[in-house]
Protein backbone atom coordinates (compact mmCIF):
# COMPACT_ATOMS: atom_id res chain seq x y z
CA UNK A 1 0.00 0.00 0.00
CA UNK A 2 1.43 3.37 -1.02
CA UNK A 3 1.35 6.45 1.18
CA UNK A 4 0.19 9.67 -0.36
CA UNK A 5 3.01 12.21 -0.37
CA UNK A 6 0.60 15.11 -0.78
CA UNK A 7 -0.95 14.89 2.68
CA UNK A 8 -0.97 18.18 4.57
CA UNK A 9 -1.12 18.89 8.25
CA UNK A 10 -4.30 20.78 9.10
CA UNK A 11 -3.61 23.90 11.14
CA UNK A 12 -6.30 25.41 13.28
CA UNK A 13 -6.30 29.19 13.52
CA UNK A 14 -6.71 30.42 17.08
CA UNK A 15 -7.63 34.07 16.47
CA UNK A 16 -11.28 33.45 15.47
CA UNK A 17 -11.88 31.36 18.58
CA UNK A 18 -10.33 34.03 20.80
CA UNK A 19 -12.48 36.72 19.14
CA UNK A 20 -15.66 34.67 19.63
CA UNK A 21 -14.75 34.04 23.28
CA UNK A 22 -14.20 37.77 23.88
CA UNK A 23 -17.52 38.51 22.14
CA UNK A 24 -19.39 36.15 24.46
CA UNK A 25 -17.67 37.52 27.57
CA UNK A 26 -18.50 41.12 26.65
CA UNK A 27 -22.05 40.12 25.73
CA UNK A 28 -22.54 38.43 29.11
CA UNK A 29 -21.20 41.50 30.91
CA UNK A 30 -23.56 43.78 28.97
CA UNK A 31 -26.56 41.59 29.68
CA UNK A 32 -25.72 41.39 33.37
CA UNK A 33 -25.54 45.20 33.54
CA UNK A 34 -29.02 45.56 32.01
CA UNK A 35 -27.99 47.04 28.66
CA UNK A 36 -30.72 45.36 26.55
CA UNK A 37 -33.50 47.08 28.49
CA UNK A 38 -31.71 50.44 28.19
CA UNK A 39 -31.32 50.03 24.43
CA UNK A 40 -34.99 49.12 24.06
CA UNK A 41 -35.99 52.15 26.15
CA UNK A 42 -33.93 54.50 24.00
CA UNK A 43 -35.26 52.96 20.77
CA UNK A 44 -38.83 53.47 21.98
CA UNK A 45 -38.14 57.12 22.80
CA UNK A 46 -36.55 57.76 19.41
CA UNK A 47 -39.44 56.13 17.55
CA UNK A 48 -42.05 58.06 19.50
CA UNK A 49 -40.25 61.35 18.90
CA UNK A 50 -40.01 60.58 15.16
CA UNK A 51 -43.76 60.27 14.80
CA UNK A 52 -44.40 63.30 17.02
CA UNK A 53 -45.80 61.68 20.15
CA UNK A 54 -42.82 61.81 22.46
Amino acid sequence: MKKNKNTRKVTIRKAPFIAIFIFFVLGAVGISLGEPSRVLEQATQICLSCIGIG
